[in-house]
């Protein structure tokens, strides 16, 4: 397990512990933001890195501070705004930040209440502090697809570039993603018109109204469902008769045993991939330190299942060279399912 998630799981599991204990700003940074900051690499003891209470010229306000600002290559480009863990974080705690941010060179801020993080940038408009955020978790609940966002922030690594190629997807895919929640929990009298409009010809009375809206409220689960089981239907299927295997003497290995673990994720990537490959096409290639799942040959990986070990990783191919995850179930595959389509997309045209 790399040091990040470590020191990120021991946040996540203090906060859940104590977070009775945090009642004030202060204990929010002291148990949260200063070990999340240390475990992406800064120097939190280091006034000059990690710049506490921190002021600028021309605010507008006087007396007013930021948290925390933190300072890489001499220039200021992290704004950090803490709030009480019980505290549910709104648009009007980010005034301090919108001031801060456009008098400095800061590209990032970061509003949290030790629980939740919201990350945000200047998307809408340069150097004018955004009021929706690109990138938000709870630190008690983060996954592999929140883990690699955050080592883009890490001191090491930092790149304001790399964080901004994603940042807009990002903030489009979480504003839609929570809008679905939304309907799906408590659907819109518009959402249900419009989804009904086509199988109830009477008029939309409150008795109506109240009837359609739980069906549609259940329908738009069960489409869900339908759609994940179907998924896993069409891959167990393809790969209940026989596991397709690429015959080629010159790799083949003794005493190869394929799990069960590994046919499961194989299946996993296959059904991913299946939306844009072929079925036929995706094979499966097992060997003693991996399994791999492969497009055609030997040459075209689709991913790795590194499952002959006590800690799991999955080897994605998404960029120049194999990128190693860790996952603790099988289930976190589907986190990756981008990952896993763009790169059958390099391969869906050959």
């Amino acid at each position: 397990m790399s040091t990040i998630e470590e020191n990120l799981r021991s946040i996540s599991d203090r906060v859940r512990s104590h977070s009775s204990t945090m009642a004030t700003e202060e204990a929010v940074k002291t148990a949260v933001v200063l070990p999340f900051l240390r475990a992406l690499g800064y120097d939190v003891f280091d006034p000059t890195e990690v710049v506490p209470e921190f002021t600028a010229d021309a605010v507008g306000k006087k007396g007013e501070k930021v948290d925390y600002a933190i300072n890489i290559d001499g220039d200021i480009r992290i704004l950090i705004e803490c709030k009480p863990i019980s505290m549910t974080l709104e648009k009007k705690h980010l005034d301090q930040l919108f001031r801060y941010f456009t008098v400095t060179k800061a590209r990032f801020a970061i509003l949290t209440n030790g629980r939740t993080f919201n990350f945000y940038t200047d998307l809408d408009e340069t150097n004018k502090l955004d009021t929706r955020p690109f990138l938000v978790f709870d630190i008690t609940d983060f996954n592999s697809g929140i883990l690699s966002e955050l080592r883009k922030f890490e001191k090491a690594a930092f790149d304001v570039d790399a964080i901004l190629a994603t940042a807009e997807r990002l903030k489009y895919t979480s504003g839609v993603k929570q809008e679905i929640s939304k309907l799906i929990e408590e659907p819109s009298e518009d959402f249900v018109r419009l989804v009904s409009r086509n199988v109830y010809e009477g008029q939309m009375r409150a008795q109506a109204k109240e009837m359609l809206t739980g069906v549609v409220r259940a329908a738009f689960r069960e489409v869900i469902m339908d759609q994940v089981k179907n998924r896993l239907s069409s891959a167990l299927a393809d790969t209940q008769e026989v596991i397709e295997t690429i015959d080629d003497p010159a790799h083949e290995e003794p005493d190869v045993v394929t799990t069960e673990e590994e046919r499961e994720g194989y299946m996993i990537v296959k059904a991913i991939a299946r939306e844009i490959l072929s079925s036929k096409r995706i094979l499966m290639r097992d060997a003693k330190s991996y399994c791999a799942v492969l497009v055609d040959n030997n040459r075209k990986p689709l991913a790795r299942l590194h499952f002959n070990r006590s800690v799991k990783y999955i080897g994605l191919f998404d960029g120049e060279t194999e990128d190693r995850v860790i996952i603790e179930s099988l289930d976190q595959i589907y986190e990756f399912s981008d990952r896993i389509r763009q790169t059958a997309r390099k391969y869906a045209s050959e």
